[in-house]
């Protein structure tokens, strides 16, 4: 290893030299230190060498949360090489898109997963090198001839001669966001730790040279047992995972496919928890009821604080959240994969002028108005928000996508995620939602998030999504997909009752349709397309 820079593979092996019996991970029956993680690490590291992975090369992770995903991701950056999140919930053709629109070389999957990497990769460079991880289910493919992880690290002979990492090197977060196809956002590795691993000290100043990472972890004091409840496909689940780590804690990982609230719930006291980072309140919600069930009694005494960042958590499930852990400090983080963290609401000040989600950002956040010149505070003027300082390079392979969304204005380089908000008299940010989905109902302008909070305020409704459908009269009618709770029967003019009493009549979802699950991304973001089409369906109908 060269001297150590502001490189995500540099800092973890510096760690691993400083803290090597202090535990880095936990998840189900894996207790690994930190110097038991580096060396595994090695040697897949070691594995994927021996393929021809190398500098730049990427890698596909194509797994369910659990140890092997930090692994893959701190073996691929040992190299130089990039590790790309892939989606276990994408189909055959969704994958293809990205082994070959991504370049991948290499792929780390679940045996499970084998017959979508099979169709997905074949004829390409990704089917050469595919390592698959044993979950139980003795699948086998004819053609593809995967080795086992475990018994590919077993062989291996690793080496730590991997020569100087630069803070220049590259790591690429694929979003699908909430319309169209996944985008390969391409960041620098020191843009990214101070944009989205906040600096390497959470909540404090951000420090001024690569050896005070381990001077803070030294102190156990500092460390934060994070336990990052998303996927670790999902771009904040795994900033999660690094800012945990970057702090000397612990990595807490209930493994497997799926978000269990329950066993999510069971860990906190299990492994001394300090720290959850969520999505919004797909994540919430469950943990509510999980944590409120009849006769529950979890040990929470060791959580501080609970973060939602990649969707907002509405004011009535973060309400509910507080009343079950009040002791605990319940954050709405704001962020997204091209900008990493900007801000938060803190409780007593979260909400704007109209109760929209008002976050204190950090200075490089600013609203740009049609001029794209900073909007100044208090004018209540809607602009589009945007972020100057470290941000990434740009989007992988699209050059009009990375010209769209990444400007220079007076030498000062933005990117601009795509939210619409205002600068209230104080400097807060309140933000509106992404403008490409916001409904043009007779030229009021309605954003689909200020009434998906409305609607989950109803103590009968589990989870909603509104989006926009052509009207004759309207242009566009506000449409709703509900799922209600279970048990529960909701109707349009009872939802159209409650909603009237949280926002303005033009707001008012116009259509209903009802199903027995609101589909929802890995990552807890929404599916709007899937929505939208529901809803039609139900106009058909």
């Amino acid at each position: 290893m060269g001297s150590a820079s502001f490189n995500i593979a540099d800092l973890f092996e510096s760690l691993a030299a400083a803290l090597p019996d202090r535990t880095a991970l936990v998840s189900g029956s894996v207790r690994a230190t930190f110097a038991e993680l580096d060396a595994r690490a090695d040697r897949l590291a070691a594995v994927l060498r021996g393929r021809g992975v190398g500098p730049g090369a990427h890698v596909g992770v194509h797994l369910w949360n659990g140890h092997e995903y930090v692994e893959a991701m701190l073996a691929a950056l040992k190299l130089r090489a990039v590790p790309i999140n892939l989606n276990y919930r994408y189909v055959a053709a969704e994958l293809r898109n990205l082994c070959e629109g991504a370049d991948l070389v290499a792929v780390v999957t679940q045996r499970s997963l084998l017959p979508l990497i099979a169709d997905a990769a074949r004829g390409l460079p990704a089917a050469s090198t595919v390592l698959a991880v044993d979950d139980g289910s003795g699948v086998d493919v004819p053609g593809l001839e995967p080795r086992d992880y475990e018994a590919a690290l077993a062989a291996a002979t690793p080496r730590r001669d991997y020569g100087p990492r630069s803070g220049d090197d590259r790591y690429v977060i694929f979003t699908g966001g909430t319309t169209g196809m996944p985008k390969g956002v391409v960041w620098r590795h020191e843009d990214l730790f101070f944009a989205g691993l906040q600096g390497g000290r959470p909540g404090g100043d951000p420090v001024t040279e690569p050896g005070e990472v381990v001077d803070h972890a030294r102190d156990p004091d500092n460390a934060m047992n994070l336990m990052p409840a998303a996927p670790l496909i999902h771009g904040a689940a795994q900033l999660g995972a690094w800012i945990g780590l970057f702090t000397g804690g612990t990595l807490v990982i209930q493994p497997g496919r799926s978000f269990d609230a329950v066993r999510v719930s069971e860990l906190i006291g299990a492994e001394r928890v300090t720290t959850i980072t969520l999505v919004g309140d797909a994540m919430a919600r469950p943990l509510c009821d999980a944590l409120g069930a009849p006769g529950a009694s979890y040990d929470t005494s060791s959580l501080l604080a609970i973060a939602s960042a990649g969707a907002i958590l509405s004011p009535a499930v973060r309400d509910r959240l507080q009343e079950l852990l009040p002791d605990t400090l319940i954050l709405n983080n704001f962020g997204s994969t091209e900008t990493g963290h900007q801000g938060s609401a803190f409780p007593g000040s979260e909400t704007g002028a109209d109760g929209r989600p008002s976050f204190a950002m950090d200075p490089n956040s600013v609203v740009l108005d049609e001029a794209m010149r900073p909007l100044p505070p208090g004018t209540g003027r809607l602009g589009r928000l945007a972020r100057a300082g470290h941000v990434p390079l740009g989007y992988y392979k699209d050059e009009a996508k990375t010209a769209e969304r990444f400007v220079t204005v007076d030498g000062v380089r933005y990117v601009l995620p795509g939210d619409m908000a205002t600068v209230e008299d104080d400097g807060r940010i309140t933000v509106y939602g992404r403008g490409v989905n916001c409904i043009n109902t007779g030229g009021e302008k309605v954003f689909p998030e200020e009434v998906e909070e409305a609607l989950k305020a109803h103590p009968d409704v589990f989870d909603a999504l509104v989006v926009g459908l052509p009207d004759d009269t309207w242009m566009e009618r506000v449409a709703a997909v509900v799922q209600p709770r279970p048990g529960r029967a909701i109707a349009l003019d009872q939802l159209q009752a409650h909603c009237r009493t949280l926002v303005a009549g033009y707001k008012v979802p116009r259509q209903l349709t009802v199903v027995a699950e609101v589909q929802r991304q890995p990552s807890g973001k929404p599916d709007y397309a899937w929505a939208r089409q529901v809803a039609r369906d139900e106009v058909r109908s």
